[in-house]
């Protein structure tokens, strides 16, 4: 029996062992109630909606056209959305929030952050930070889990914010070549505010979601004009890290790579060589104040003496900041109390950790740093359990995934999952030296790997049952129905 919760993952079902192309929208069953119909539609609306607040949160138009900035555009799409994505629930009576490890680790974290807020140094300021940037964060979160049900929608998805950060990405590096929009001694800042505002966070994001981009490049799914596309668009992403002259952003590009080079090794013949390549290429023609900066990294005498003496204090914030997880372990200061936190011999006054995990620990304390921790694993088990699931069985078992997914599909999968897994190694290595545990760009990269591993198991959870109907016959080894092969007109069933 397929139950209610699985069709809301599991997006459209194929009739047959080949699936439907992908490029149609994913059918209702034609055995489906009115209600299933209109909930179909309603998540059509929730999204539209996400794609719509996806959009107005990364291009920021109300940066450009400042009389839009009264109409609040994003938090209008998200609400619009959330509510059709709440209709469709309640209509087919389910649970408001399914119930996952990382749904889980979200309520958990939330529950610490309010947990802790009588005890904050300005609890009015803590409850503030927690409804206009957590609560937010999960609520998207959510959205993005039970609205990218379908391989085509995450792929819509990934590919609306890669173009988001290649238009960035093309406005840093025109900004740069201009030398406009620059700070701290031709440091390239972001075109717009938001995610993107200082150079350290741009770097992030374009490290973050470079994988997905060099992955489009690579797969042979799409046409030659879109791979070029995805080519440039890593290309800029790439620059732009460089005209940050981000410390930080380097080595998580660094290390993103080598990630990326290990894991992806399987996407395409000739992959590695192809990167290693590129990269050799580009080295050349790096500027020099780019190297000179990154001579910096630990020499605080040198950043001192020819920039803006960051390094240092970037320690004495780590220091500050683990003395004051110390002093508070188990409440912490409050969320995002930490830059108001001013005990006596403080020195780096009015300025963050500089560290998200040290951020959240000296914010929340100990159980909030365990809960953030626990997330960030949940992510990296669900890429891993993602591609374990799309990977092909041996020649004597069952293939049964082959049932519900495409292989063209099944290879975008895949290939998705994979570049995820190194763009939250990305993450992490940045996010090592900033202060963004609370920002979207977590809460996406987490929800897009999420949104990938349920919908996995979804479609193989589909095809188990399809599989087990005493009237489907035995299966051979390639996941083919060789009995009801000889009936043209035998089609699943769904009970």
């Amino acid at each position: 029996m397929i139950t209610d919760e699985r069709l809301a993952f599991g997006g459209g079902l194929g009739a047959t062992s080949s699936p439907a192309p992908e490029t149609a929208p994913s059918p209702v069953p034609t055995n489906a109630t009115r209600a299933d119909r209109a909930e179909h539609q309603s998540r059509d609306w929730a999204y539209t909606g996400l794609l719509a607040f996806t959009a107005v949160l990364l291009f920021r138009p109300q940066d450009q056209i400042k009389i839009l900035e009264p109409f609040h555009l994003a938090q209008v799409c998200a609400l619009a959305a959330l509510a059709a994505m709440l209709v469709s629930r309640l209509r087919r009576h389910l649970t408001l929030v399914p119930l996952t490890p990382e749904t889980v680790g979200l309520m958990c974290f939330g529950f610490v952050i309010l947990a802790t807020v009588p005890f904050s140094i300005w609890p009015g300021g803590a409850l503030g930070v927690f409804v206009d940037a957590y609560l937010k964060a999960v609520m998207v979160f959510l959205l993005m889990i039970n609205t990218l049900t379908t391989p085509k929608r995450l792929e819509q998805m990934a590919w609306l914010i890669l173009v988001c950060c290649g238009y960035i990405a093309f406005r840093a590096v025109f900004d740069y070549a201009r030398g406009i929009n620059l700070v701290e001694n031709g440091r390239v800042a972001g075109a717009v505010s938001g995610i993107f505002g200082n150079p350290n966070d741009l770097a992030l994001n374009m490290v973050t979601f470079l994988p997905v981009a060099l992955t489009f490049a690579l797969l042979r799914r799409y046409s030659a004009v879109r791979r070029l596309a995805a080519a440039s668009f890593a290309v800029l992403m790439m620059a732009t890290v460089v005209f940050t002259k981000s410390r930080a952003g380097v080595l998580g590009l660094g290390l993103m790579l080598v990630a990326f080079l290990f894991l992806g090794r399987k996407i395409r013949p000739g992959f590695t060589a192809a990167v290693l390549a590129a990269t050799l290429l580009a080295t050349p023609f790096l500027p020099a104040s780019f190297w000179n900066r990154m001579a910096t990294i630990g020499d605080e005498d040198q950043d001192k003496a020819e920039f803006t003496g960051s390094t240092q204090a970037r320690r004495i914030l780590l220091e500050e900041g683990f003395d004051a997880f110390l002093e508070n372990p188990i409440t912490g200061v409050g969320l995002g109390q930490f830059k108001s936190y001013n005990p006596n011999g403080r020195q780096e006054r009015w300025h963050e950790t500089h560290n998200a995990l040290l951020q959240v620990a000296a914010d929340t304390g100990i159980f909030g740093f365990a809960a953030f921790v626990f997330l960030i694993g949940c992510g990296a088990v669900a890429s891993l359990q993602a591609r374990r699931m799309l990977a092909r069985p041996g020649r004597h078992t069952v293939d049964r995934l082959a049932l519900t997914v495409g292989a063209d599909d099944r290879k975008f999968l895949y290939a998705f999952a994979t570049a995820s897994a190194a763009s939250l190694i990305g993450w992490f290595v940045c996010a090592f030296f900033a202060s963004v545990a609370y920002g979207w760009t977590f809460y996406y990269l987490l929800a897009l790997l999420v949104a990938t591993r349920n919908l996995v198991a979804s479609r193989l959870a589909l095809a188990r049952d399809l599989t087990a109907d005493n009237t489907a016959g035995p299966l051979a080894a390639d996941g083919s129905n060789r009995e009801k092969e000889k009936s043209p007109t035998w089609t699943p069933q769904i009970a």
